[in-house]
Order: structure tokens, then sequence, then C-alpha cells
């Protein structure tokens, strides 16, 4: 599979960025919290099942909830301490949802079972994916899609190509750019994990061209390694760090509607999950702490975070000075993240981001009537008509709105930036994608 020599996609649109409050700010470790707030949900999938009660005593990766089936991953202790609750808490998503509550002892302890295996590389592949599927691993890049998953493609689909996404486009964000210049090696040993597992010969690492310091840091990283990596610098527009869109930017391929990147023999995975990649296999370390850009206008100091799982953002968002005239918090970025109604809400796997905005710039302007200029029809990078998915779901006519390939939205936001009417799109496709698996669920069942 050759590269494709345009190295983009079809549609997209070009907000401003706003990397510029955290692009030059090295990640920073956040203090042990005083608690810590694990969802049973953090993932695509089953929930996982809760194994410790009130009162249970913990250290820092122990398991406290196991994966709920295939398509689901444990999650682990970010802290060392007691658990204090086991309940519904606020969370990230929206719904309140199960949570195990831990009280921090101030020690610190981790598991004895994290520890560095030198013979990592040796191990069989069906280790390797065990071990990353008991360090709860779920992608780092948002999607939360399970990552041993991923890598256990089945046998009538053999991957060609194992595609690093570090576009990182959404605005504002910079903490894989942040962990591309700190931590090259740790990727790219985690990268060298997954192209065993995956058995595969091309390895492609793809960054936005306004990153290009990243770019010549894990070249180089490459060559100290003796790595034969290509390291593509893309056009900047969003969304390239889209699995469908970056697969097609790269390698000229289009995964057909309904399909995986399997069907195209390709796999992707974000930078930040090939480090949890390289920690799960060589030293059995659970995914407990990820990199967090705390940011935006409304925060008076901007920084990239290294934050345990389960932190409450309220503890995050203090430790950056606090807000100031703070209208809307939002977990990700602009336009794919999902504003809060409780900072309470913990941290969870697919938090790359906190964005706080003024009151002035979180009002939303008035909606008007469709004016059919097809705006949203030319910046859609999946092809769909949006204007008519929205319209056939605002009339509750959920047949018309699939017959109009509403499931294959990525909620990209890109239709909802260009509209002159100010129609929120995206929300409306995002429920009748919501009613329309429900209507499949209720004919399965019935």
């Amino acid at each position: 599979m050759g590269l494709f020599k345009k190295r983009t996609f079809e549609g997209g649109v070009h907000p401003p960025e706003h990397k510029e409050f955290t692009e030059k700010k090295s990640i920073e470790r956040l203090p042990v919290p005083e608690k810590v707030i694990i969802p049973v949900l953090q993932h695509i999938g089953a929930p996982s099942k809760t194994l410790v009660e009130k009162g249970d005593s913990v250290k820092a990766g122990d398991v406290v909830s196991e994966a709920g089936g295939f398509v689901s991953v444990p999650s682990h202790a970010s802290i060392s301490g007691t658990v204090t609750r086991v309940a519904e808490e606020e969370h990230p998503l929206g719904p309140r949802g199960l949570s195990v509550t831990i009280e921090s002892d101030g020690e610190d302890q981790w598991s004895d079972d994290i520890k560095f295996d030198e013979n990592y590389l040796h191990l069989d592949k069906k280790e390797m994916i065990n071990r990353i599927q008991q360090a709860g691993l779920a992608g780092l890049g948002g999607a939360t899609f399970p990552t041993h998953v991923k890598l256990s493609p089945p046998a009538d689909k053999p991957i060609r190509v194992l595609l690093i996404n570090g576009a990182e486009c959404e605005p504002y964000l910079t903490a894989d750019h942040r962990l591309m210049l700190e931590d090259p090696k740790r990727i790219l040993q985690g990268v060298e994990i997954m192209a065993k597992i995956l058995d595969v010969k091309q390895v492609v690492i793809g960054i936005e061209n306004n990153k290009l310091d990243a770019v010549k840091t894990l070249r180089k990283t490459c060559n100290d390694l003796k790595l034969p990596y290509k390291i593509l610098a893309l056009p900047v527009k969003y969304p390239q760090g889209a699995e469908k869109q970056l697969i097609h930017a790269v390698t000229g391929r289009k995964v057909p509607a309904g399909e995986l990147p399997m069907s195209v023999g390709c796999v992707v995975q974000n930078v930040g999950t090939a480090a949890a990649v390289f920690d799960a296999v060589a030293y059995q370390k659970p995914l407990v702490e990820r990199v967090v850009t705390v940011t935006g206008p409304s925060i008076k100091e901007k920084k990239n975070l290294m934050v345990r799982i389960g932190t409450p953002f309220q503890t995050v968002i203090d430790y950056c000075g606090g807000l100031q005239d703070a209208g809307k918090i939002i977990m990700g970025g602009p336009m794919m993240g999902i504003a809060q109604a409780s900072l309470e809400a913990p941290v969870i796997k697919g938090t790359s981001g906190l964005l706080a905005i003024p009151e002035k710039e979180s009002k939303r302007f008035e909606n008007r009537v469709c004016i059919s200029c097809a705006r949203c029809v030319d910046a859609c990078p999946m092809g769909l008509l949006p204007k008519m998915i929205g319209a056939y779901v605002r009339h509750n006519r959920f047949d018309d709105a699939h017959a109009y390939h509403a499931l294959d939205c990525i909620e990209c936001g890109s239709c909802a930036f260009v509209c002159p009417s100010h129609i929120n799109l995206v929300h409306l496709i995002r429920y009748g994608k919501q009613q329309i698996i429900k209507q499949q669920r209720q004919k399965k069942a019935s």
C-alpha cells in the first residue's frame, strides 16, 4: 500500500487553533489528589463490574472493577487509600454513573505487580494483548475504544498498515504535542509492540505540520532506535485526526460506510495510547494517569498536566489558579468536547483537555431557519447531508435520518461550525443516532 500523495481528505474546516496558550508549556505532574472518583464506564462497550466495597484498602494500580465483556476493560485505583463509596456519581459524559470513590492515605503506595520486564519484546502476541487488556487501556485520543479489541482483528482481515495519530487537530489541545516532544521514546516503544502484535511491516505516524518540532523529534528518535517508521507532516485541516480521514489522507483508502478501518487493512492508534501500551506490556502498569491540557481564556494559569484518573475537575482547575469569568467548562476541545454541568465530575481515560471559555463566548447564537446554502455539505468529511439528517431528526423521522446515513456521522462539528444559521446540527444528529440505535435494539429484542 503506497502513501497517498495529496495527504488530505475531502471536506473539513479550518477553525482557529488557539494552541499558543499551552504548546510551549512542559507537562507538569499534578500532585496526588485527596480523593479520586473512578467510574466503571470510561470506554466504549460494556461497563466494568466493581470488585471492591466500602472500607477496602487499595494501592495505586490495584483493580477496582473487572471487564464486563470482550469489548470492555477493567478500571484501577489511581491512588492508594480507602474506598469510601461505591455509588452513582457525577460523570463527564452526562448521566450519573456507578463509580468507586477512594480517599488518599497520603502515601501513594503502588501495586507490587508493577515492575519492568526486560524480555517484554519477546512475549508472544497473546500475552502482550492480555497485558494491554488487563491494564485497562482504551483509546486516549478521546474515542476510548478498548485497545486490545483493535489489536485483535479477525484472521480474514489482515492488517497491512499501522497508523499512529499525532495530528491533535482539535483546537486548544496540546497534550499529544507535548507528549511527542517530551517522551518520544516511550511512544515509539509502544508502537513497536503494536507493530509486533499486528505483524505489520508498514508503520506511519501522522502529525499536522503545525507541530514540526514533534515531527523532527520523532524522526530523530526513530533513527536512534533504528525503527523504520515513516513520520509524515500533514496539512492542517480539521478533523485530520479522525480515523477514517487520517487513513484517507495517508493511504488514499476510503473506509466504506458502516465498516471499520480493518476493512481496508489499517489500524489507527493515538500517540498517547502507544505510550500507555509500552507501560502496560513492559511494566504491567495499568492506565491510571494521562496528560490533560487545561486551557482557555477563563483559566488563570494554562497548563499541560499529568493527572491521575478520577481526579475531580475542580481539583485540576484549582491547581491552575482557578477560573475567571467562566461561562462554560468543556471536557475536550470546542469542536467535539462535552459541556460540563458539574466540576465534581472526574478526569477519565478519554479526558484530553479541560477548556474554560468566558460567559460572552459561551452564549449561543440564535438558531435561524436553514437557508439551504449547502456549506454543511461541503464541510462534512464523511460526505453526508447534515442539513437533511438534522431536519429529519427535528421531525422525529428517524428512519429517514437512518436512510441518509446518520450513523456514519463522526460528530466532528464541522457542519455546525460553518452553518450561517447557527443550527445545532451536531446535537440533532447525535440525538438522532441515539434514537436510531434504540429502535434497532427494540426490533432485535422483539
